[in-house]
């Protein structure tokens, strides 16, 4: 794949812009910006290192100029495919605007650059008692920015929400070119349209994000660890059901099916019944008087004709070994099959007994080892097909499996993704979703906020199809 041959005048402007050594051009050093966590590979023709605002203005204004595409990008952790540069242009590397701008405890929030990761900030707040409550399972190594354009969220969304309910406004620059700022500094305000949950969620085709103004969240006094196996998967999916219709909200409810469970028995060493079907790990914090009786509601409420242990850790050495499971699945899975397709799809909470069954279906229809694992609590279910890429016939079987995964998650009144976004992996399938007088309101959106369309090209909405 060769790069565009642009005017010198081009390569001047950028290097004058963001300096010399701020500018790759070399193909060997832009590949290494081609690819996110998905399988999907473009060499961009150049990479920028912005550091400031000024030069992301000054990046679109000449893009629109030339009519080059801009792909935003952080620590490429995403699996969609959504910061791949599939039709060239500019890559522009948000890792360098990694500063921590302001904590402001007494009113609860922080004012963050998009490059800081997750668990930079984590650390940061946490030390004046907060957190921020996203918290993807890639929190080590993912961007503020990233997690807002897709608006990944993790465990503690069942409780605390996604980044949508966790940010009061945004700084950026639209495709257009424009400067905005979206959103308050507090937690209460209706003047005009919410453009800051818009911006959120969009991939980077409306606007590159400068700088977010994040809600935080006063870390709870105490926390209580559960594991709950089961002798199936459909008992355990009840019990998802019946905890979440309860008062006590867990502040995590992961879930886990027998296949991943074998999985992992045979990366890890695993305490678990020979007879386990399926698992629950569960969380809930709160204060130290009530998380006794909170306990006891979501036992009572966990508890069924299928439930074989229930067990509650009381130090931190059994807390680790009871997320020990969960923990090691991914690295099982990555072992097992690195090339996997793994999908996130969400149905409503009562709708996971009727999705896992079907699920069962499909994959005894199709020949197709599918695992289970996910965010229980708010319906989000990773479905993972393992299958050999290098296989053209299974590789064709795991794509009508998935087809139809899809079509019984729209059918559950259901997403088709809860965190990993759309990219380019989903995108020719969201028309499933999204009805069509809606989807044409979201191009014209996007042609507001980016009339050249420049900004991430190709992506998040299905391509208009020539008449």
């Amino acid at each position: 794949m060769s790069q565009t041959v642009w005017p010198p005048s081009v390569v001047y402007q950028l290097q004058k812009i963001f300096g010399i050594s701020n500018v790759l051009l070399d193909e060997a050093e832009c590949a290494a910006y081609g690819y996110d966590n998905s399988r999907q590979f473009a060499l961009p023709d150049a990479v920028v290192f912005a550091t400031t605002d000024n030069e992301i203005h000054q990046l679109v204004e000449l893009c629109n100029q030339q009519q080059i595409p801009i792909v935003a990008r952080g620590r490429g952790t995403g699996t969609t495919g959504a910061t791949v540069p599939i039709t060239g242009g500019i890559v522009v590397s948000l890792e360098r605007m990694n500063q921590i701008i302001k904590l402001d405890a007494k009113n609860r929030v922080a004012v963050v650059q998009p490059g800081v990761t997750n668990q930079a900030l984590q650390n940061a707040v946490g030390a004046l008692g907060f957190f921020w409550p996203p918290d993807p399972t890639s929190a080590a190594f993912c961007t503020i920015g990233g997690n807002l354009a897709y608006n990944s969220a993790g465990p503690r969304a069942v409780k605390y929400g996604t980044p949508r309910e966790n940010t009061l406004g945004l700084r950026g620059i639209t495709g257009a070119g424009k400067k905005i700022t979206t959103g308050t500094y507090t937690t209460k305000g209706v003047v005009g349209y919410d453009l800051t949950r818009l911006i959120i969620g969009s991939e980077g085709t409306l606007a590159l994000i400068t700088e977010a103004t994040l809600k935080l969240t006063p870390l709870p006094e105490t926390k209580m660890t559960i594991q709950a196996v089961y002798h199936n998967i459909h008992t355990a999916a009840q019990a998802v059901s019946a905890i979440m219709a309860q008062p006590v909200t867990p502040c995590a409810l992961e879930f886990i099916d027998h296949a991943a469970i074998e999985m992992v028995r045979d990366y890890a060493v695993v305490d678990l019944p020979k007879n386990s079907g399926a698992m629950l790990m569960l969380e809930i914090d709160g204060s130290r008087a009530s998380i006794a009786e909170a306990g006891k509601l979501l036992k009572a409420a966990a508890t069924n004709q299928g439930l074989i242990s229930f067990t509650e850790a009381k130090t931190q050495d059994e807390i680790n070994a009871l997320w020990k499971i969960r923990k090691a699945l991914s690295p099982a899975l990555r072992n097992v099959a690195p090339k996997k397709i793994n999908e996130d799809v969400v149905v409503p909470v009562s709708e996971i007994p009727a999705l896992v069954e079907r699920l069962e279906q499909l994959g005894n229809q199709h020949q197709i080892k599918i695992v289970n694992f996910g965010h229980a609590g708010n319906g989000n279910i990773h479905v993972n097909l393992l299958v050999n890429p290098d296989d053209p016939e299974e590789l064709s079987r795991a794509y009508t499996c998935l087809d139809q995964v899809f079509d019984c998650v729209i059918r559950l009144n259901g997403s088709l993704s809860g965190e990993h976004g759309v990219g380019i992996e989903k995108r020719d399938f969201i028309d499933r979703e999204i009805a069509p007088n809606s989807l044409q309101l979201m191009r014209d959106i996007k042609a507001v906020f980016d009339p050249n369309n420049i900004l991430n090209p190709d992506k998040t909405l299905p391509l208009v199809k020539n008449a």
